[in-house]
């Protein structure tokens, strides 16, 4: 991702908190094309030789969400991985259980259907959460077959 995008990106944080080590874990956190927990994005950010705390890439990370700048799902133990929001769009993601890989999927009936919901309820500025996971192509076709009882054909 381009320097401007991460220079957006940090107007998200209050202004006594953009420092450089902040800038450090956008820019990596820019350049993750898939979800990233906490750790793994401190692992990527310590690699490049940047010197940044696991608190401080927790901070930020919740100071992203807050803001609505990241999208955040959980893995399958219930860590929480996260993934940069496009500007201005709440999305829905598609995730592999098996390789983490995700992708974007269109959810209009979703987000119709929590606006129904709230609106009937009488509630205003319903936020919500939907994970969807699956096994994608690639792990699909590297798992080894299995028999209907699970066992290994």
């Amino acid at each position: 991702m381009s320097c401007r995008n991460a220079e957006q990106l940090a107007r998200a944080l209050p202004a006594g908190r953009r420092t450089r080590q902040r800038g450090a874990v956008l820019h990596v956190l820019l350049d993750c094309p898939d979800f990233v927990s906490a750790q793994q994005l401190h692992a990527l950010t310590t690699a490049d030789g940047i010197g940044v705390g696991l608190t401080t890439v927790y901070r930020t990370l919740r100071e992203l969400e807050a803001r609505g700048r990241v999208d955040v799902v959980r893995d399958d133990v219930g860590e929480r991985l996260y993934r940069i929001r496009p500007f201005g769009r709440h999305r829905h993601y598609l995730v592999c259980r098996a390789c983490g890989r995700s992708r974007p999927v269109e959810a209009d009936a979703v987000e119709a259907w929590v606006d129904l919901i709230g609106e009937a309820a009488g509630f205003d500025a319903v936020e919500h959460t939907v994970e969807l996971t699956g096994i994608c192509a690639t792990c699909r076709t590297d798992a080894p077959a299995v028999a209907d009882d699970g066992e290994p054909l």
